[in-house]
């Protein structure tokens, strides 16, 4: 029997979702790796009341992990009454309460997970502890074992366009109608997760993006110890840029600036392939920019159809066929 590949997954949110469930075609051993700077929302308020971990996209890669097309596949073979449960419970994780009270507008899974959190004073051991409760393959990890302020640099919000004001805050980052010049997480050089470095530190490939850029990818490569872990590892690194330009945070962004502000954060953080849509960035000029902007991290350019078509969004199956290939091209080296 084929041992299965190691993966690990960095990143938040929506993007983060997306690379679990297509990593999920591949394997049942992903790691994912979750930015902890969310302020808004259910996450936000929970965070300011309990003063723990916001829940939000630890509570999403659970979901992920558990309701993926492929682990239900998996489990509707093996049994189907397992597959029906995980495809609830990861429904279930998701609901938002109704109302108008002090409760309405918080995900279930925010809650079960901020109140295991609370009784067991530690985040790493709530998330697993969700792990067994239902049976999840894969683990759910915090790339900080505590919680970090999104900061910014931002021009374009003062009559002079060359001065540039702090903005503070994940959600004030992704919404503001300026030009973000570089973030950093408050504390500086935060204390990572020690499972979260030696989860990348023993995976077979590592992802990267897509996602906010500069709120749930960038703020990756900004602690410490998961560069450390980055730079060691013997794994495959693959950087998935996004498909477009994110309205606030990357309004205007090309393909290139993507790669171009990322390495000017992680300079020293080399990367195997960077695989970008090819509908995004047609053959020319641009796609030769990308080639040299790619080799600046070390990494070979990937041009591969990648979209839900009609949409900006990654088609988990068309990453995991597209990983697949580039998994199978280094084992054949």
């Amino acid at each position: 029997m084929t041992t299965p590949i190691r993966a690990a997954a960095l990143g938040g949110g929506h993007g983060l979702f997306n690379t679990i469930t297509a990593l999920r075609y591949l394997t049942p051993d992903v790691t994912a790796i979750v930015t902890v700077g969310d302020d808004g929302g259910s996450s936000g308020r929970l965070r300011n009341e309990l003063g723990g971990i916001p829940p939000g996209d630890l509570r999403m890669a659970l979901a992920a992990l558990m309701g993926a097309p492929a682990a239900i596949d998996h489990w509707n073979a093996v049994d189907p009454a397992v597959a029906r449960r995980h495809k609830r419970w990861a429904r279930i994780l998701q609901h938002r309460l109704g109302g108008y009270g002090a409760l309405a507008g918080h995900p279930v899974g925010n809650l079960m997970l901020a109140g295991v959190e609370e009784l067991t004073g530690d985040v790493v051991e709530a998330l697993d502890a969700m792990v067994d409760l239902f049976g999840i393959d894969g683990r759910v990890l915090p790339m900080s074992t505590v919680p970090l302020v999104i900061e910014a640099d931002v021009t374009g919000l003062e009559s002079d366009p060359r001065v540039s004001r702090v903005i503070r805050g994940q959600v004030a980052v992704a919404t503001t109608p300026g030009t973000v010049r570089r973030v950093r997480v408050n504390p500086f050089e935060p204390v990572g997760c020690d499972e979260a470095a030696a989860a990348i530190i023993d995976a077979d490939v590592v992802t990267l993006g897509p996602g906010s850029w500069f709120s749930s990818v960038i703020p990756h490569v900004l602690v410490p110890s998961q560069v450390r872990a980055l730079k060691s590892t013997t794994a495959r690194k693959v950087l998935f840029v996004n498909l477009a330009n994110e309205p606030g945070e990357t309004t205007g962004f090309s393909v290139e600036r993507h790669l171009h502000v990322l390495h000017a954060h992680a300079d020293t953080v080399g990367v195997d392939d960077v695989v970008v849509d090819a509908a995004s960035v047609p053959a020319g000029a641009e796609r030769d920019h990308l080639v040299r902007a790619a080799a600046s991290f070390g990494a070979r350019l990937v041009v591969a159809d990648l979209a839900v078509p009609g949409t900006h969004e990654h088609d988990p199956r068309k990453s995991a066929n597209t990983l697949s290939r580039l998994l199978s091209d280094h084992s054949d080296r």
